[in-house]
């Protein structure tokens, strides 16, 4: 037996140091096993989670009430839009023919304030139509793409809203 102990020749399979060796070996695979599979796991953990989080009724929920409130304020911004448009034409129709320069004072500077204000209105209209579009192609939020209607809801959300020029 003293003669195992000090060969160590990696060849000999009954000395002590090749079987401490292959234990070694043994739980560093079975380490290596088990960090790979606690990987694995956490991950398939953090999946679910996601889909939980992003695909759960309450957050359907949130997603379909932002999307009809968007709708809804962008209905909004198209009426305001034309209403401010409606009184420019009225003072333009008031002053048919005559040049702005003969404009009373207060006039030329209540129609630039309304062209200001216009523009700013469609501005703002815009920039909520780009985060409509922009939330509609987006994976999580394909819910609202399937033609059935919520239990309550009489109208389709629209698909996509088109600048306003």
């Amino acid at each position: 037996m003293r003669d195992n102990w000090n060969n160590l020749d990696p060849n000999n399979s009954k000395g002590p140091v090749s079987y401490g060796v292959k234990i070694i070996l043994i739980v560093f695979a079975l380490a290596c096993f088990g960090g790979i599979l606690s990987y694995t796991a956490g991950w398939f953990s953090d999946a679910g989670k996601v889909v939980q989080d992003e695909f759960s009724p309450s957050a359907l929920l949130k997603k379909y009430e932002w999307f009809k409130d968007a709708s809804a304020q962008l209905d909004a911004k198209v009426a305001n839009i034309d209403a401010a448009q409606a009184r420019i034409k009225a003072m333009d129709d008031g002053y048919k023919g005559v040049p702005r320069n003969q404009w009373v004072r207060a006039d030329v500077e209540q129609y630039n304030l309304w062209q200001t204000e216009v523009a700013g209105l469609k501005a703002n209209y815009n920039n909520l139509a780009a985060e409509y579009n922009a939330a509609m192609v987006k994976f999580n939020y394909r819910f609202t793409n399937v033609g059935d209607l919520p239990a309550g809801a009489t109208k389709v959300l629209p698909r996509e809203y088109k600048p306003y020029q």
